[in-house]
């Protein structure tokens, strides 16, 4: 975790430096930080700090850029049918995941995920409340969250 904020802090001064705000430098910024954390792991706390947790978290963001792009198709071919046969509906997720850190991730990458949206967190933090565009099948849907992002967010961040 502590990764990742200093190479978010490293990225972030390389944007300020350079002074163009958009994505690419964003992201080249973001490379050239992880390399310097690499470079300097020793300060860290050696070489298995560092490594392991980058590929996990690359992995997440592959899930999370198939996902999205199979969504939108989803949804573009929903919207474009003569007879949108739609079960929209709200449905209960149980939380693995524990800190707020995870749950709030969780939350983003579901709701930035084309035909979902997150809508609460229960008092307990053990429910998260999701809206489907389909909702005709709310276990299928559990299953891919708790089998997909879920789990990739378990394995990135503990």
């Amino acid at each position: 975790m502590i990764f990742f904020l200093f190479n978010l802090l490293l990225a972030i001064a390389w944007v300020t430096v350079t002074g163009s705000a958009s994505l690419h430098n964003l992201v080249l910024g973001l490379l050239l930080g992880a390399l310097a954390l690499v470079i300097i792991r020793e300060s860290f706390g050696g070489k298995e700090y560092i490594i392991p947790r980058f590929r996990p978290v690359l992995s997440l963001a592959a899930l999370f850029l198939k996902e999205l792009s199979l969504s939108a198709w989803k949804v573009t071919v929903t919207v474009l049918s003569p007879d949108m046969k739609l079960k929209p509906g709200i449905f209960a997720f149980p939380l693995t995941v524990t800190s707020d850190f995870e749950i709030t991730l969780l939350a983003n990458l579901i709701t930035l995920t084309p035909g979902t949206l997150s809508v609460d967190v229960s008092t307990d933090r053990r429910t998260l409340y999701v809206h489907a565009l389909d909702c005709s099948d709310p276990e299928a849907t559990k299953r891919d969250i708790a089998n997909g992002f879920e789990r990739k967010i378990m394995e990135a961040f503990r």
